[in-house]
Protein backbone atom coordinates (compact mmCIF):
# COMPACT_ATOMS: atom_id res chain seq x y z
CA UNK A 1 0.00 0.00 0.00
CA UNK A 2 1.53 3.36 -0.98
CA UNK A 3 2.28 5.89 1.72
CA UNK A 4 0.35 9.14 1.41
CA UNK A 5 2.68 12.02 0.68
CA UNK A 6 2.78 14.98 3.02
CA UNK A 7 0.22 17.70 2.33
CA UNK A 8 0.19 21.24 3.69
CA UNK A 9 -3.33 21.47 5.05
CA UNK A 10 -4.64 25.06 5.30
CA UNK A 11 -1.15 26.52 5.31
CA UNK A 12 -0.92 27.92 1.77
CA UNK A 13 -0.82 31.51 3.04
CA UNK A 14 2.12 30.80 5.36
CA UNK A 15 4.57 30.43 2.47
CA UNK A 16 3.91 34.03 1.39
CA UNK A 17 4.65 35.51 4.81
CA UNK A 18 8.11 36.12 6.25
CA UNK A 19 9.29 33.05 8.09
CA UNK A 20 10.50 32.90 11.67
CA UNK A 21 12.52 30.13 13.26
CA UNK A 22 11.26 27.98 16.13
CA UNK A 23 13.68 25.64 17.83
CA UNK A 24 13.13 22.93 20.39
CA UNK A 25 15.45 20.69 22.33
CA UNK A 26 14.16 17.12 22.62
CA UNK A 27 15.47 13.80 23.86
CA UNK A 28 16.78 11.22 21.42
CA UNK A 29 13.66 9.09 21.88
CA UNK A 30 11.37 12.02 21.04
CA UNK A 31 13.49 12.89 18.00
CA UNK A 32 13.40 9.23 16.84
CA UNK A 33 9.61 9.14 17.18
CA UNK A 34 9.21 12.41 15.26
CA UNK A 35 11.54 11.17 12.52
CA UNK A 36 9.64 7.89 12.22
CA UNK A 37 6.26 9.62 11.99
CA UNK A 38 7.55 12.18 9.48
CA UNK A 39 9.06 9.45 7.32
CA UNK A 40 5.77 7.53 7.30
CA UNK A 41 4.05 10.63 5.95
CA UNK A 42 6.78 11.47 3.45
CA UNK A 43 7.67 14.68 5.27
CA UNK A 44 10.71 16.17 6.86
CA UNK A 45 10.80 16.35 10.64
CA UNK A 46 10.43 20.12 10.39
CA UNK A 47 7.37 19.83 8.12
CA UNK A 48 5.84 17.23 10.41
CA UNK A 49 6.42 19.23 13.59
CA UNK A 50 5.17 22.50 12.11
CA UNK A 51 2.07 20.97 10.52
CA UNK A 52 1.19 18.95 13.61
CA UNK A 53 1.70 21.92 15.94
CA UNK A 54 -0.30 24.16 13.61
CA UNK A 55 -3.26 21.76 13.46
CA UNK A 56 -3.20 21.28 17.24
CA UNK A 57 -3.03 25.05 17.76
CA UNK A 58 -6.10 25.49 15.55
CA UNK A 59 -7.91 22.78 17.52
CA UNK A 60 -7.05 24.40 20.86
CA UNK A 61 -8.12 27.85 19.64
CA UNK A 62 -11.44 26.49 18.39
CA UNK A 63 -12.03 24.51 21.58
CA UNK A 64 -11.35 27.54 23.76
CA UNK A 65 -13.21 30.03 21.53
CA UNK A 66 -16.44 28.17 20.87
CA UNK A 67 -19.13 27.72 23.47
CA UNK A 68 -21.12 24.55 22.96
CA UNK A 69 -24.60 24.34 24.43
CA UNK A 70 -27.19 21.62 24.58
CA UNK A 71 -30.42 22.36 22.72
CA UNK A 72 -32.12 23.01 26.04
CA UNK A 73 -29.45 25.50 27.16
CA UNK A 74 -29.35 27.19 23.75
CA UNK A 75 -33.13 27.63 23.87
CA UNK A 76 -32.85 29.16 27.35
CA UNK A 77 -30.24 31.67 26.12
CA UNK A 78 -32.39 32.62 23.13
CA UNK A 79 -35.44 33.05 25.37
CA UNK A 80 -33.46 35.29 27.74
CA UNK A 81 -32.29 37.38 24.78
CA UNK A 82 -35.85 37.74 23.50
CA UNK A 83 -37.35 38.32 26.96
CA UNK A 84 -34.62 39.59 29.31
CA UNK A 85 -35.48 39.65 33.01
CA UNK A 86 -35.98 43.02 34.70
CA UNK A 87 -32.87 44.34 36.47
CA UNK A 88 -32.73 43.38 40.15
CA UNK A 89 -31.33 45.62 42.88
CA UNK A 90 -27.90 44.02 42.73
CA UNK A 91 -27.58 44.83 39.00
CA UNK A 92 -28.83 48.40 39.56
CA UNK A 93 -26.20 48.89 42.29
CA UNK A 94 -23.49 47.51 39.98
CA UNK A 95 -24.49 49.96 37.23
CA UNK A 96 -24.34 52.86 39.68
CA UNK A 97 -20.91 51.77 40.91
CA UNK A 98 -19.67 51.43 37.35
CA UNK A 99 -20.93 54.87 36.34
CA UNK A 100 -19.29 56.38 39.41
CA UNK A 101 -15.87 55.04 38.42
CA UNK A 102 -15.96 55.50 34.63
CA UNK A 103 -16.06 58.75 32.69
CA UNK A 104 -18.53 58.68 29.84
Amino acid sequence: MPVTKWHHIHMEHVTEEPRKRITARVTDSVRDTLEQAAELLGATVNQFVVQTAYLEAQRVIERESVIRLSQKDAQKVLTLLDEPPKPNQRLKNAVKAFKATVRV
